[in-house]
């Protein structure tokens, strides 16, 4: 299976969320390191090449916007947005950032997590 080698970087500042998405991805054979904000994130990505990126849009320190800002001048990793801001504008601004995709957390069952995922990287 592909995704063994495939790291993924869950971006959530919610504990509970976060260890669901990881924990799912897991299950599925992808490597998962988490970071609670877009500062530990950047920290995160200057030692480890994620394959995929999930990143929320409102965390404390750093939010997803800023993160986008600065990571995607710089690497060319994919972004799956999981928010649930749902305005077509907060929508198109984080496209037009980078992210590749965009899914509201009231929609990201395990199942179209993992969809999503495999869409995504494999």
């Amino acid at each position: 299976m592909s995704s063994k080698q495939q790291h993924i970087l869950v971006v959530e500042d919610d504990p509970a969320l976060s260890d669901a998405f990881s924990i799912v991805l897991a299950k599925e054979g992808y490597d998962v390191t988490i970071a609670y904000n877009g500062k530990e994130a950047l920290e995160k990505v200057k030692n480890l090449t994620p394959s995929l990126i999930l990143l929320d849009l409102l965390m404390p320190i750093m939010g997803g916007k800023e993160f986008l800002q600065k990571f995607k001048n710089e690497h060319d990793v994919p972004v799956i947005v999981l928010s649930n801001l749902d305005s077509r504008s907060d929508i198109q601004e984080v496209l037009d950032l980078g992210a590749s995709r965009y899914m509201l957390k009231a929609w990201a069952s395990p199942s179209e997590l993992v969809k999503l995922v495999k869409e995504t990287v494999g």
